[in-house]
């Protein structure tokens, strides 16, 4: 059987991994899926719902097996009825961006941006950020105008001033750093731990161990190369910028994985309470369609071999 591996650069483990070819060595049939490459789904309001097409795929002919993304995604999926289950999460990625406004706009605060337009990846960890900071500052999604904006378009709009505030990651809000000064309106340590993770169909899991369980340990491998030599997994991100007609800074992806943890970890209560919090609040604001329990997509077994692999690689 083939197994088949989606992978897109925002998942940083899965795109390296997809590159060094340490998942072959334990798997002989791999087939990589890259997630830009598959057809795009309609645009979705980002005021009323949130895009599916992370989970779509694992479910869908032509899609993939085993996906790794950030921290929206899977419970996008279980609101949409599909039957997933978690593999693992990276440690907390609280240094990888924040919403930010540029330092002139006036706007100094969360409360601040009733009837502004924040930029965000819509669907991605950017969405809950938003959401979880207007929570804390008693606002609502409807209180502010979302712009879906792709992470490395955010910036550029931001300082052209057709955005109020960004949700940006680094290296695209070191860009905006090195051109204009911004201002800090809320920090993601302190909101959510926002891991990167990863995540199964349900039948997968159950009917294909031995080949789930060797993607696990490729991961953990691949994951270790690049805590070790972080500058070579950066060239990987760089090369694929300019195999597609543009650029990217070596210096500045090496900088953005050198503050990222590598390492699957398997999912904690605290992690769970994370994703069941942001679940409950997105179906409140009107952007999931059910409300779902997280812990229903745990597999205990899948979090004892993470743990035992990642004990392994570690030696």
């Amino acid at each position: 059987m083939t197994i088949r591996i989606g992978y897109f650069p925002n998942n940083n483990s899965l795109f390296v991994l997809r590159h060094n070819g340490l998942l072959e060595r334990h798997l002989s049939d791999v087939e990589w899926v890259d997630l830009r490459e598959l057809p795009a789904s309609p645009r979705v309001d980002p005021r009323a719902g949130l895009p599916t097409l992370h989970s779509d795929w694992l479910f869908t002919a032509g899609g993939y097996d085993f996906i790794g993304t950030g921290f929206t995604p899977p419970i996008t999926g279980l609101g949409q009825g599909r039957d997933l289950v978690y593999v693992g999460i990276s440690g907390p990625r609280v240094e990888n961006g924040r919403l930010v406004g540029l330092a002139d706009s006036g706007i100094r605060t969360v409360a601040d941006l009733r009837g502004k337009r924040v930029g965000i990846a819509h669907g991605s960890w950017q969405t809950t950020l938003a959401l979880l900071a207007l929570d804390r500052a008693g606002l609502s999604w409807s209180d502010i105008v979302p712009v879906d904006i792709d992470v490395n378009d955010g910036g550029a709009a931001l300082l052209r001033g057709d955005l109020d505030a960004w949700v940006g990651a680094y290296p695209a809000l070191g860009e905006v750093e090195a051109t204009a000064q911004v201002h800090t309106l809320v920090d993601t340590d302190g909101l959510f731990s926002h891991p990167s993770l990863w995540f199964v169909r349900r039948e997968f899991a159950e009917n294909h161990r031995p080949e789930l369980e060797a993607i696990i340990t490729a991961l953990q491998e691949s994951d270790a190369r690049i805590v070790a030599d972080p500058r070579a997994a950066a060239r990987f991100f760089v090369e694929d910028a300019e195999r597609r007609g543009g650029t990217a800074d070596l210096d500045r992806w090496e900088a953005a994985l050198r503050g990222r943890p590598f390492g699957l970890g398997s999912v904690t209560d605290e992690f769970l309470d994370e994703q069941q919090r942001s679940a409950d609040l997105l179906h409140a604001n009107g952007l999931l369609p059910r409300k779902v329990e997280v812990r229903d997509a745990v597999l205990p077994w899948i979090g004892e071999v993470v743990d035992a692999r990642r004990s392994v690689t570690a030696v």
